[in-house]
């Protein structure tokens, strides 16, 4: 009786995993459908105030439509590069898998930078809202230099939406630079980070905005300090489920926000 008493339990019988997939991407599915509300409702604003709006500007020339068609470019080659780094981690190849998720963050790369660049000549132009710096020796005769002022809610809308997107797209480069490069991903997150601020001239809203690059670096220090592991095929997959989401997200962008948009001579 003694014996029985003292019988070790017989192991638990756990619950089957929701959804008959594993908790780090139902995690990650619920983060997008949260992340949509956000992006839905930013999406929503732009469209109710470009409706509501009888002269909404349309400052988007053929040089811009080119501009934002060659980022659209960069990041559907991202999503078919994603693809083939799920693949590759699915059969076990470790070089290739980093080799596409690298060529993925060089899409992204490209993209930030594109989208940038369509930032400071929109700004030079006149179109800022009032919590960016005044350009110095800036044209007050610039072609959108009265949109802030006459209809407001262009400049508002436009940079948060936009400004949201590029925010998601850096996160998303850094959180493959992680999966990639692992701890060797620091010190190049920090390069980028001292580079882009030297670089960034002060009134740009961007020389504030890349410290998002500083404290990317310093949070992914300690998660990986703390807890080290090697990323496997599960983590490329969820990482690419966000990856797909910015991508997706762009495909509204860009024909409502630019395409829309075009200015008719």
């Amino acid at each position: 009786m003694a014996e029985s008493a003292l019988a070790p339990n017989p192991p638990s019988v756990y619950e089957p995993s929701l959804f008959g997939t594993y908790s780090k991407k139902i995690g990650m599915w619920l983060f997008l459908l949260s992340d949509s509300l956000t992006f839905g409702a930013l999406l929503y604003a732009y469209s109710y105030g470009r409706i509501s709006t009888p002269h909404w500007p349309t400052p988007f020339h053929s040089a811009s439509i080119v501009n934002a068609t060659i980022m659209t470019a960069f990041l559907l080659t991202s999503s078919l590069t994603m693809v083939f780094a799920v693949r590759a981690s699915a059969d076990g190849d470790a070089k290739l898998q980093r080799l596409f998720l690298l060529a993925t963050m060089a899409c992204g790369v490209g993209f930030l930078i594109l989208h940038a660049r369509e930032w400071h000549h929109l700004i030079s132009e006149g179109l800022t809202l009032s919590a960016f710096p005044a350009v110095p020796g800036q044209a007050a005769a610039g072609e959108f230099a009265d949109v802030a002022k006459s209809v407001p809610q262009f400049p508002a809308t436009f940079f948060g939406l936009t400004g949201m997107h590029m925010l998601h797209v850096t996160l998303g480069v850094i959180y493959l630079g992680v999966i990639a490069l692992r701890r060797k991903f620091i010190p190049v997150l920090l390069v980028c980070w001292l580079v882009a601020w030297i670089a960034t001239p002060a009134y740009s809203p961007f020389h504030y905005a890349v410290h998002v690059l500083l404290v990317a670096a310093i949070v992914c220090s300690i998660i990986l300090w703390l807890k080290p592991k090697v990323y496997d095929s599960s983590d490329v997959e969820v990482a690419g489920l966000y990856w797909h989401f910015v991508d997706l997200v762009w495909m509204f962008i860009f024909p409502l926000v630019y395409l829309m948009s075009a200015k008719i001579l």
